[in-house]
């Protein structure tokens, strides 16, 4: 099909489990021709990744919380937002708008529904955000990144699309690379991570946790672990009392290289960190924070544990005796984890950026197409780095 440029909006909150997809969506469509402009809030345009050629518009948008008096300050906010966002489509007039969820989306997508604008969201959780909820029945797609997602209502699953989430390309290109060496003299390599900020809860227990493992593997241990600066010196501290080498950081700049080497991670269980663990086919102890809306990253653990690639620990059972019991389940031999590590691996979904923006460029141009691929896009091949053949069936979720 030939691709005439068109013009897409992309809403999203100022966080990077709503950005991030975001931005991988908004190089595709400039990879395909278009131009892309981005609206968000004061914290999403300073996030690190934004595309150099999309530019960022920044709408208040207002956040609801119990008190009644928050309702009326944001629905205020809400209302200038959706004013400001109608002037922006007046100028720019996008083919259609994409939301990625969070508040900053509610404004856009309230006006460009109400412009008949054709409208996309994407959510990236296995349980549907409040606002993507809140316009379920306003949009003409809802794009998921699980095939089962909770609080979307059977009425929708006729404009439902399973594509996946997003990842990084540093991160999809490691797909096809084979999982590290491993064998019963070799390293165990572990990664502990905790968003971007790391996790205090992981920092308490993965050391003493780790310690408890018995000597065939401890000895064996090379732990990279990000941590609170403020808790820098305790976990460092821990390490060494236990004799496990580790090397500490609040922040690694080069996250996807110490994705490649790791054979197990550790961590909680956001979408993002979801989406590239079965890209790349990492088994994984997974923790999911319990303060998440709706509990939606114990939710996004499912398909992945079902599958055999992942272990969950409720947080008020995280403790160390526990995560060494689920490391041994995963590591006890070399093969085993290997076999967690496919299985991993047959969960990703790397055409998600591909498939996503098939449907939103299905609006402005062609007809509606069958546009995403179920089944066919989530096991590419027999084993691990094996690439299957192409033209797999795109089709509606059933």
């Amino acid at each position: 099909m030939t691709r005439s440029s068109r013009h897409y909006v992309l809403a999203a909150g100022g966080t990077g489990g709503h950005l991030l997809p975001a931005f991988a969506l908004a190089a595709e469509l400039d990879r395909r021709g278009h131009h892309v402009a981005l609206i968000t809030d004061e914290r999403g345009e300073a996030i690190p990744g934004k595309p150099d050629f999309m530019p960022a518009h920044v709408i208040p948008a207002g956040r609801f919380g119990k008190n009644p008096l928050q309702w009326i300050k944001g629905t205020k906010a809400v209302l200038e937002g959706r004013k400001m966002a109608l002037r922006l489509f007046d100028s720019f007039q996008p083919s259609a708008v994409v939301g990625f969820g969070g508040y900053p989306s509610l404004p856009a997508i309230l006006a460009s529904t109400s412009a008949g604008i054709p409208t996309v969201v994407h959510e990236q959780n296995a349980v549907l955000g409040r606002v993507n909820r809140l316009l379920a029945g306003r949009v003409q797609a809802i794009a998921t990144a699980y095939p089962d997602v909770q609080r979307l209502k059977a009425g929708h699953q006729g404009k439902t699309y399973l594509v996946g989430n997003p990842v990084r390309h540093e991160v999809l290109s490691l797909r096809d690379e084979p999982f590290p060496a491993y064998d019963e003299d070799g390293l165990l390599r572990v990664l502990v991570t905790g968003g971007s900020q790391g996790a205090r809860v992981l920092s308490e227990i993965v050391p003493d946790g780790l310690a408890m493992l018995p000597p065939a593997i401890r000895q064996r241990l090379q732990v990279t672990q990000q941590c609170r600066p403020e808790d820098l010196d305790a976990v460092r501290e821990r390490y060494s009392n236990h004799g496990i080498p580790a090397e500490l950081a609040t922040y690694f700049e080069n996250m996807a290289e110490r994705l490649a080497d790791a054979h197990l991670f550790i961590g909680r269980a956001g979408a993002s960190t979801i989406a590239e663990l079965t890209a790349v086919g990492r088994p994984a102890i997974l923790i999911p924070l319990p303060i998440a809306t709706d509990d939606h990253q114990a939710a996004n653990t499912r398909e992945m544990v079902k599958a055999g690639g992942a272990r969950m620990i409720r947080q008020e059972k995280f403790e160390g005796k526990e995560l060494a019991k689920q490391i041994r389940a995963l590591a006890d031999n070399p093969q085993g984890l290997a076999n967690a590590a496919h299985a991993a691996w047959n969960c990703g979904r790397p055409k998600a950026v591909e498939d996503l923006a098939d449907l939103v460029e299905s609006f402005g141009g062609a007809d509606m197409m069958d546009v995403i691929r179920v089944g066919g896009n989530n096991a590419r091949g027999a084993t691990q780095g094996q690439v299957a053949g192409q033209g797999a069936k795109r089709e509606r979720m059933k």
